[in-house]
């Protein structure tokens, strides 16, 4: 059913949380694993930590391991982009079954409903979306 899962990654809570969740879906279904890793263009990054290459490739090794340690084989993928519109893609690129992301909870309210990388995936994404809260 959920062939490929696509992951995409962060340094939040919400993140970390979320990977228990993907690690049970992925044994369940048998399914590949990506995880993603989106870095924010120079230009639209916020002093983010995100945007050291160094970070992201520490996350992702991380990352790795951690499902490694599960006896689940992850690929990694680090992107430069918008968040939303990049996870999509490559959801799309990659054919993903499944985009399971942690949710900041930003959308509770109409001002965060708007600017929620979450939401913006939900109503873009090629493929279902799980949110765990």
């Amino acid at each position: 059913m959920f062939k490929t899962v696509l992951f995409p990654i962060d340094q939040s809570r919400e993140a970390r949380e979320a990977a228990e969740v993907v690690a049970n879906v992925v044994q369940q279904y048998n399914s590949r694993l990506v995880l993603l890793s989106v870095v924010e263009a120079a230009g639209d990054a916020v002093g983010d930590a995100m945007s050291s290459p160094q970070a992201v490739a520490q996350l992702l090794q991380n990352a790795k391991s951690l499902f490694s340690g599960q006896g689940i084989e992850a690929q990694v993928m680090e992107r430069e982009g918008k968040p939303a519109f990049t996870i999509c893609d490559v959801a799309d690129e990659i054919g993903a079954n499944l985009i399971i992301m942690g949710c900041r909870g930003l959308g509770l309210t109409d001002d965060g409903a708007s600017d929620s990388v979450t939401t913006r995936v939900i109503n873009l994404a090629p493929c279902p979306v799980l949110i765990v809260p």
